[in-house]
């Protein structure tokens, strides 16, 4: 008898692929996924899955179903990007459902265009189910609005690079208006602090830096963007939100209050950063 969900052996592609779906798994909390997405997951064949995709979603997946870890752990990448694309295609050839996970909004940060491209290149039909990205659930987290309407006109989306050429935001107007979001910031909060001076920032501009949002370990700190250089590097998957609406956030209002009622009269403020 044929396996569930997965194509006879010799079946050929050309005759009718199997579907890839990429699939947005949210932040980590698995209450946050869709009903699309979780049903999908629960009938696929096969999953290729990031390696920050959390483990609370990764066991909604079926014990059955062949699980393939192509994330990269620490810069350290087992597959390449050519790599995934080859897998897709042909996991499609042999499996009625390809799921393709991908941590947050496949459509944000998640190179899902390359992939999109091999797809179409191959014929394979595809669907692309979004999920929560991380910048909202980190800002759920937080109790933060990115576009608050009093400090906020604007946000700004953007990953840290190392590259000597993307050191600033070129070409991009920021102002003190800008609700600045990070992904990915990277093992060195230094380096983030003095490329978002180096792009017209006040250093005083506050920024909260949350780790693993929605899930259980999550943690969360608030600091200034000077400040922030000294800080020990939360676990990833971490980001930044920068901009006068981080010190409208949960843990900015208990500092302020705690300042307000309790602080000694000689405390340095300074120390909460």
């Amino acid at each position: 008898m044929q396996p569930p969900n997965q194509r006879c052996a010799g079946f050929d592609s050309a005759d009718g692929a199997g579907k890839v779906f990429l699939l947005g798994a949210g932040p980590g909390d698995p209450d946050l996924l869709t009903v699309k997405s979780l049903r999908l997951l629960q009938s696929a064949s096969i999953v290729l899955h990031d390696s920050l995709v959390s483990a609370e979603i990764l066991a909604l997946i079926p014990p059955s179903v062949t699980r393939i870890d192509v994330g990269k752990r620490r810069g350290f990448r087992l597959l390449s990007q050519s790599d995934i694309n080859a897998l897709l295609v042909d996991a499609a050839s042999k499996h009625e459902i390809v799921i393709r996970l991908k941590g947050g909004d496949p459509l944000l940060f998640g190179r899902a265009s390359e992939e999109i491209d091999a797809l179409r290149a191959a014929g394979v039909p595809f669907e692309i189910v979004p999920g929560i990205s991380a910048a909202f659930g980190a800002a759920a987290v937080a109790q933060v609005s990115l576009t608050d309407r009093r400090v906020a006109s604007h946000v700004f989306f953007t990953t840290f690079s190392r590259s000597e050429d993307a050191r600033a935001f070129s070409g991009v107007p920021i102002s003190p208006l800008t609700t600045v979001v990070v992904y990915m910031p990277g093992p060195d909060y230094a380096e983030v602090s003095r490329w978002l001076l180096d792009s017209g920032l006040d250093p005083e501009t506050p920024c909260l830096v949350i780790s693993k949002a929605t899930r259980p370990d999550q943690s969360t700190r608030i600091a200034t963007i000077t400040a922030v250089a000294t800080q020990t590097p939360l676990p990833a998957p971490a980001l930044l939100i920068v901009g006068r609406v981080a010190s409208h956030s949960a843990m900015a209002t208990t500092a302020f209050d705690w300042l307000h009622h309790s602080a000694p009269d000689n405390f340095d403020v300074s120390s909460l950063f």
